[in-house]
């Protein structure tokens, strides 16, 4: 009985976990590696025919991108999730198999230029189409036999509409453990849908630590806080651009904005006007007005009840083709245009910033987390200038973070959640975090006498000796700009001590000032050598 970590180990995206009972392989989760956590371009990391099953925990992609290259590969088996998970990575996984085959006919016109071999799309729709034909989806809250020794139960996760933390029985020969894997937990009181659930007992468990050092600001009134800002940009005659992830995030915010016009919130334009700009998010707010008996929280409930849409009213617009997302830019009316990509590093929302950005009238509103490395992090980190294609653009709208709305829980509502099992189980292995959160979450889970560690990329761990069998690795992540893609041995060396670095400066948060300041003064030292 082994579990082997092949993704989301000291990083946040590319979730791929294995576990191994009585010889059949499950694979939970197969996601893309995005931003500095990908390497070696997204390949597979193990044999595809190495895999007997799949099981899902949501649809994003960075847990689901990466189901079509498996199934490209030679995978054949059952992909299990819940119904609405199945239904979502139906429009998802099209979208991302749509954008790699786009990505590699954008890389093949450069590199004909340039006198370069052709490139081939990761996976293609086909890829995309054979894996949904493979999936079979079940309801929270029902146990099923899934093979030999192993039963599973999908709990809602309260992150994504069908986000699941999953629940998995394994016996090999008179030996049975019980290993939950959370998928991304959610955060309370979010709109639509309910908050997660707390399970009681596990031996081992697999958690997320997105939001591990941290916790998101006092809830507020979001309809409140986002009609005041609509109210001051729209006096200027600027624009609101909200970069926003397709699926689940957009839906949230179109049923604020209901709220917002409903109440009349706003003054100055009560008539305002809402472009959601993305034929994924379109697809999926279909989705989110469909069958979702299960799935709603109660306040939902409640406004379907009193026969009321939950995210459709006046002024709303869904822009499907490039002409009508380039329209957007040449109408200089006042508007909020939600597009994709969340993290600014693809899609048509990079087309808004470049003709919004140098606007000081102008309001770029994240609700999401933004990942190291990404455009959207560096706006937040205050960048001055950002490059659009090709071109340099001043930042000078309002750079305006909504941090309660994210869907990940934050720190306390995690140690909740890993507190809440009793009695203690025997490992908790954090997973899904930049690394140097990882570790501090780790730490803080024992300091409550929670036995707990990060893992690295292809830890193997023997789940009936509780005892690792496998040290994993720290992989060299894939430059974001410039660089080589390949490094010489030292060089890996000097950036894996970089990394042994950053987890000694997490773990020295707390410790005398004094040290603290002799340990910097002694780092500067042997920077300013090698830099002279």
């Amino acid at each position: 009985m082994k579990l082997t970590f092949f993704g989301a180990a000291h990083a946040v995206t590319g979730s791929c976990h294995c576990l191994e009972v009585n010889g059949t392989k499950i694979l939970i989760d197969c996601g893309l590696q995005q931003g500095r956590d990908e390497h070696d371009d997204n390949a597979l990391d193990f044999a595809p025919g190495y895999i007997d099953y799949v099981l899902v925990t949501h649809a994003h992609i960075d847990h689901s991108g990466r189901i079509p290259l498996l199934v490209k590969e030679g995978f054949n088996g059952q992909i299990i999730t819940t119904r609405l998970t199945g239904q979502l990575m139906s429009i998802m996984l099209r979208d991302s198999a749509h954008i790699q085959e786009s990505d590699a006919q954008w890389q093949n016109q450069k590199g004909k230029r340039a006198g370069r071999e052709e490139v081939e799309p990761l996976y293609t729709v086909a890829d995309a189409e054979a894996a949904l034909q493979l999936i079979r989806t079940y309801e929270y809250g029902e146990t099923f036999e899934l093979c030999e020794g192993v039963k599973v139960r999908f709990n809602d996760a309260g992150h994504l509409l069908g986000s699941a933390a999953l629940e998995i029985w394994a016996t090999e020969g008179d030996v049975t453990k019980k290993i939950v894997f959370s998928g991304d937990l959610g955060n309370v009181d979010q709109p639509v849908i309910r908050d997660p659930a707390f399970l009681d007992q596990a031996d081992y468990v697999v958690m997320e630590s997105t939001y591990g050092d941290r916790n998101h600001e006092p809830p507020e009134s979001y309809t409140e806080a986002l009609a005041a800002l609509i109210d001051d940009v729209f006096s200027k005659g600027g624009n609101i651009i909200i970069p926003s992830f397709a699926v689940g995030r957009t839906q949230e915010l179109l049923y604020f904005l209901r709220e917002i016009k409903n109440e009349g919130l706003v003054k100055t334009v009560p008539n305002f006007t809402v472009c959601v700009d993305s034929p994924l998010a379109a697809e999926a707010t279909k989705i989110y007005a469909g069958d979702l008996r299960g799935y709603l929280d109660e306040e939902a409930i409640a406004v379907l009840q009193g026969g009321d849409d939950l995210f459709t009213f006046p002024g709303l617009t869904l822009s499907q083709t490039s002409e009508e997302s380039k329209a957007l830019n040449a109408d200089r009316t006042s508007k909020i245009i939600i597009s994709a990509s969340g993290m600014c590093d693809a899609g048509r929302i990079r087309h808004h910033l470049k003709h919004n950005l140098w606007r000081p009238e102008c309001a770029v509103v994240f609700v999401g987390y933004q990942g190291e490395g990404t455009l959207g992090r560096r706006l937040l980190e205050g960048a001055k200038t950002v490059k659009l294609f090709g071109e340099e653009i001043a930042v000078r709208a309002r750079i305006i973070n909504f941090k309660g709305l994210s869907s990940h829980a934050d720190r306390d509502h995690l140690i909740a959640w890993a507190e809440h099992f009793s009695p203690k189980p025997e490992q908790v292995f954090v997973v899904h975090g930049d690394a140097p959160v990882t570790e501090l979450f780790a730490d803080t889970l024992n300091d409550r006498g929670i036995p707990a560690h990060a893992p690295l990329y292809e830890e193997v761990y023997d789940l009936a000796a509780n005892t690792m069998l496998a040290k994993g690795v720290v992989l060299e992540t894939k430059p974001k700009f410039g660089g080589a893609s390949a490094a010489s041995p030292a060089y890996v060396r000097l950036q894996d001590v970089s990394k042994e670095l950053e987890l000694l400066i997490s773990r020295s948060r707390g410790r005398p000032n004094k040290d603290l300041a002799r340990l910097a003064d002694q780092l500067r030292q042997v920077m300013d050598k090698w830099d002279s």
